[in-house]
């Protein structure tokens, strides 16, 4: 086992971070391998990532981690000094690190899952150091350069402000720093500061001047605030931008001179307009500062205690950072399932029969307030769950770009509505499906660069991502301009496996499609390490019915393929309409129905084998008695004196008859209580429950359980 505590909150923010800032090297490097062009502002920013995962691994002691980070910090100042990349140089970088990145991901998801991590120096390592090398012409490689170094040894090594030779262009700034109340570990939140700080200049010093060894530390800075020196070419509003952007810090003022210090003239004004030194006791007050050109003489003097935490001082001190913090989602869960005892509550206060006859006013007045505040609370707690689907979609670009190198396919990823949200639960349940069915596309649809040249189409292939909000859903799509799919060679690849349950002749294009997605079923001659399309295809069908989604397929042979996912929102509070069968309460979601309507005697019919089927514009369908499934009695038996609601999950339709319509409703869903399992309810067709306005239980039916069994 690991000796590391994987509920630490110090690791929490590790593992957030170094998680955060991997996700976006990989998107700044496929961008760049897209453009073919690494520009300045991407270089300096890999090198500050690859800084701060190697300074923060240091930090926990994840040496390995640190050790392969430290080696490409320094590629990257090599690259960074030359201005660029050789072209000659271009691809092997851009594997190298994307390799590199992979290694990275892989230790930070071992130490998530609480594994041991490698002890043993990858041969990545070596790799880096023969790029080193080969770039500098062959020579040695040599270890990193001072402004690359880490920046703790930098601190701890100046107990004084060190003497620094101010270079044209550069500034010296003197920053007091307080970090937000109660975020814990401010000693850690410096460190991160710090780190940040010495990828834009030079550090001379901090006050407290170790933040690692020295136990007091985080109470000094919390009491205190914490101080650094720093040089840099940046203007005094960067830095304050780039500051406060810093996780937890809260402000960040400029100050004449450090605690022991005395005030240091301002060698930037004009003589006459020189400050006087103040009072040892003010010298760490917030003057208007001017970034300072020369060397300051610092004199030592008698520490002075900040009396209070600096104000802001108007709007030039206002954070343009975002106010995020991080939430752990079982809460949110826990938030959503008290939300929704609160709609409940106000719906069986407002409904009470109690109150039906009585002219209640205020009541009432005060009853329409309290439903219009619970909608509003409930709408805000299901915005805090959502999330933009952008960074799934982005995940897909490397699976495009490493399998086109395999496959030696030209193929150009294209992201629509990246912008789309979607509960946070879904997100994570799409994830896999979307990564199958674009190997898919890549390994089977897209032809080779052979066949493609027959073919009128482009030379590069297109993958199409896209997501849409249609009505109360999402429909994701995934579409090709590949070879397409053909009917009768899917056809006869059921035939021979024994799939087929009607004539060949009866079965319809969408029916042939469906046929990808039974369990086994596969159009691959040979295996491989990517699927074929339909290896997997039953797996993706049952991912997205799980969250009460739906997967459709389109082709045309020659032209392509799309593959739809039409999934809900959110799965906590669903719009559905209530219907009532021999007394009972059911609740049927909204998306799964088509429409209701009366039926007429002429109308039913009764196929070969005595099932009762019902015609509607030409088509014919069954008809499914609630009654019979869920043995309820004293129900209306006649099809006609019934409302019947034609439904549909996907690839399959039928008519529900229900007594009568109860009305539409916003239900909350609520899981089944666990002894139930025991008597495997959900098989029966019963996907959930919900309590309704007047305190009585409503069942959720699984439409798509349904109709595949009944």
């Amino acid at each position: 086992m690991s000796d590391y505590d994987t509920n630490d909150s110090m690791l929490e923010l590790y593992l957030f971070e170094s998680t955060t800032l991997l996700e976006q090297l990989d998107e700044i490097l496929l961008q760049s391998e897209h453009d073919k062009n690494l520009s300045q502002d991407n270089i300096n920013e890999i090198f500050r990532t690859m800084h701060t995962i190697k300074g923060s691994s240091a930090m926990m002691s994840f040496n390995i981690i640190a050790e392969v980070s430290h080696k490409l910090e320094d590629l990257f100042f090599i690259v960074r000094d030359r201005g660029g990349i050789d072209e000659d140089y271009f691809e092997v970088l851009f594997d190298l690190v994307l390799r590199v990145s992979d290694f990275l991901k892989t230790e930070v998801d071992k130490i998530q899952q609480g594994e041991e991590l490698s002890d043993e120096k990858p041969p990545l390592v070596d790799e880096i150091l023969n790029l080193i090398a080969a770039m500098k012409g062959g020579g040695a490689p040599q270890a990193a350069t001072p402004q690359a170094a880490a920046p703790q040894n930098a601190a701890a090594q100046a107990g004084a402000e060190a003497p620094a030779e101010l270079l044209e262009g550069e500034s010296l700034f003197r920053l007091h720093v307080y970090f937000t109340e109660d975020c814990q570990m401010e000693n850690i939140r410096a460190f991160m500061l710090v780190s940040k700080l010495q990828t834009m200049g030079e550090i001379l010093r901090i006050i407290p001047d170790d933040l690692e060894g020295n136990p007091d530390a985080a109470e000094l800075i919390k009491e205190r605030g914490f101080f650094c020196t720093f040089v840099t070419s940046l203007s005094r509003e960067e830095v304050e931008e780039h500051a406060k952007s810093t996780l937890s810090v809260d402000t960040v003022s400029f100050v004449n001179a450090l605690p022991d210090e005395e005030a240091q003239p301002d060698a930037a004004a004009p003589p006459q307009a020189a400050p006087q030194s103040p009072a040892p006791q003010a010298a760490a007050a917030e003057a208007p500062p001017q970034p300072q050109t020369a060397q300051p003489q610092a004199a030592p003097a008698p520490a002075a205690k900040p009396a209070e935490k600096p104000a802001a001082d108007g709007a030039e001190h206002k954070a343009t950072k975002q106010n995020l913090i991080n939430v752990d989602l079982n809460k949110l869960d826990v938030l959503m399932n008290l939300v929704g005892e609160l709609v409940i509550t106000e719906s069986m206060v407002s409904g009470s029969p109690d109150l039906a006859d009585l002219e209640l006013e205020n009541f009432h007045k005060a009853a329409r307030q309290l439903r219009k505040l619970t909608d509003e609370i409930q709408d805000t707690v299901m915005s805090v769950r959502m999330m933009p689907v952008a960074a799934t979609f982005q995940k897909m670009r490397r699976i495009v770009r490493d399998m086109g190198k395999q496959l030696d396919k030209e193929v150009e990823l294209t992201l629509e509505g990246e912008t789309t949200e979607v509960d946070k639960t879904i997100i994570d349940a799409i994830g896999d499906p979307l990564m199958h069915l674009v190997r898919n596309a890549m390994d089977h649809a897209i032809e080779n660069k052979t066949d493609r040249a027959n073919t009128p189409k482009p030379s590069v292939g297109r993958i199409v991502l896209s997501a849409q909000n249609v009505g109360g859903d999402i429909l994701i799509s995934v579409s090709d301009d590949g070879k397409g799919l053909d009917v009768d060679y899917i056809l006869g690849k059921a035939r021979d496996r024994n799939l087929l349950v009607k004539p060949e002749s009866e079965y319809s294009e969408k029916e042939v499609f469906n046929l990808l997605m039974l369990p086994g079923f596969s159009t691959k001659e040979q295996v491989t390490e990517f699927s074929g399309r339909g290896v997997g295809m039953d797996v993706v069908k049952k991912n997205i019915e799980k969250i009460g989604g739906a997967v459709t397929i389109e082709s045309v042979k020659g032209q392509g393929t799309t593959i739809y996912f039409k999934i809900p929102l959110t799965l906590a509070i669903i719009a559905s309409m209530e219907i009532e069968a021999g007394g009972n309460t059911y609740a049927i979601p909204i998306a799964n129905i088509r429409e209701s309507f009366k039926a007429a005697e002429s109308q039913l019919l009764s196929d070969p084998d005595g099932n009762e089927m019902i015609m509607i514009r030409g088509a014919a369908y069954p008809i499914i008695r609630l009654h019979r499934i869920f043995n309820v009695e004293n129900c209306i038996e006649s099809v006609v004196d019934g409302i019947l609601l034609l439904v549909d999950s996907g690839d399959r339709l039928a008519c529900i008859l229900a007594d009568k319509l109860l009305g539409k409703h916003q239900i909350v869903v609520k899981p089944l209580p666990n002894y139930l399992s025991w008597y495997d309810v959900k098989s029966s067709g019963i996907a959930g429950c919900t309590i309704l306005g007047d305190g009585n239980i409503s069942l959720i039916l699984d439409i798509q359980r349904i109709l595949t069994q009944y």
